[in-house]
């Protein structure tokens, strides 16, 4: 990759990682603190707080890459920045599990992601445009790494109110980024009609569609359980980065040889499978297994590495096996399942542990995985890179 690639990639991979923190950053420790404000017994409406950024990003994507074709990729980013640090600062002033909702949903509505990804295409050559998207996938995975280990500490250090306030100071620190960073993408003629048809009905991507979907929604539904199982288990939440950072690194280390080899050797498809095999038996075995704390960090290193390992690569195979220069359809579409897998996870998660408990969401988020793992058996992969 040229310096301006690099630079491009990097910058926005950052941008891309810092939307995904609003998201990942209350998840560890969000549905026990809204055991102490007005509304937070209702589990319910604790998914939906978590789970409602995912709704209305999935309902703006479309509009904000339309948007960036025609007004810039730079200025629709920065607009989405600026609604994501609004969004920020409604949920830290929140005194009630409403505003909380409210916020979060204006945070979910900065959904910069479809731009951040045309603009990608437009500073990226087509042999370097793997590369950058997988970047950006990569980036997903890390801010989730960081979010799960920081998040305990930092909600001990600031409160839930300061965490929001990061949240959104980060936003505002990122416009910088995208002003003197992101170099200027050329001015390209205006599209027409975006043809998401043929990306619709290609088999392949739907599979990865529906794929991210599965991830995103079993993600949020285990973390509706996961704060409050893990203080049963007797392990406060300032506590909880004792689980969470040796997992997040082993997982990690354990992740990247796998991809390299997949990739180089043509396995890809036996590497990605078993990841979701393993994203299945992880729920099971936690909706099944003693839930002591030696055992709940065991099975999230399991998870963990399933999870790591789908987050990085299919980001990367949805750009390889979109058809002709439908990247960023595509793109777009993938984003918008994975948002709303975001929510409906949220949603199923509070609603499942409101009626029937937490190992109710275990148990259907690992039916819902071996349902993937069925889908995808058939999946094709692209040809290994030559050396």
């Amino acid at each position: 990759m040229t310096p301006l690639e690099v630079r491009a990639s990097a910058s926005l991979a950052g941008i891309f990682a810092l939307r995904m923190l609003g998201l990942f950053l209350i998840m560890p420790v969000f549905s026990v603190f809204a055991q102490t404000i007005p509304g937070g017994n209702n589990t319910f409406l604790v998914g939906l707080a978590i789970g409602i950024y995912g709704l209305t990003q999935s309902l703006l994507y479309i509009p904000y890459g339309w948007a960036s074709d025609r007004l810039g990729r730079k200025p629709v980013i920065i607009f989405g920045l600026i609604v994501f640090a609004i969004g920020s600062l409604v949920a830290a002033l929140a005194h009630d599990l409403t505003w909380i909702i409210v916020g979060r949903a204006i945070q979910g509505a900065g959904a910069i992601s479809s731009a951040v990804m045309a603009c990608v295409a437009d500073l990226t050559s087509d042999e370097n445009r793997t590369k950058a998207m997988a970047m950006i996938g990569g980036s997903i995975g890390v801010s989730f790494a960081v979010a799960i280990v920081c998040a305990p500490f930092l909600y001990h250090w600031l409160g839930m109110s300061g965490l929001f306030s990061a949240i959104g100071i980060l936003a505002v620190l990122a416009i910088f980024v995208v002003l003197w960073v992101v170099p200027t993408p050329p001015v390209h003629p205006k599209a027409g009609p975006a043809p998401f048809s043929e990306v619709l009905h290609n088999p392949e991507l739907l599979r990865l569609n529906f794929g991210v979907f599965v991830l995103h929604a079993t993600q949020t539904a285990l973390f509706v359980a996961m704060p409050r199982m893990l203080v049963a288990a007797g392990l406060p939440v300032a506590q909880h980065w004792e689980v969470y950072l040796p997992v997040m690194g082993l997982s990690f280390v354990a992740m990247v040889p796998a991809i390299i080899a997949a990739e180089k050797r043509g396995k890809m498809k036996m590497v990605l499978l078993s990841a979701i095999a393993l994203v299945a038996i992880a729920q099971a075995a936690l909706g099944g297994l003693p839930p002591t704390v030696a055992v709940i960090a065991t099975v999230l290193f399991v998870y963990f590495l399933g999870f790591n390992v789908l987050e990085a690569s299919q980001p990367s195979l949805v750009s390889k096996l979109a058809p002709g220069q439908r990247k960023g359809a595509a793109v777009g579409v993938y984003n918008t399942t994975q948002a709303l897998g975001l929510f409906c996870g949220g949603a199923l998660g509070g609603f499942l542990m409101t009626h029937y408990g937490q190992n109710a969401i275990f148990l259907t988020c690992a039916a819902g995985a071996f349902v993937w793992l069925i889908i995808a058996a058939p999946m094709r992969t692209p040809a290994p890179r030559q050396s």
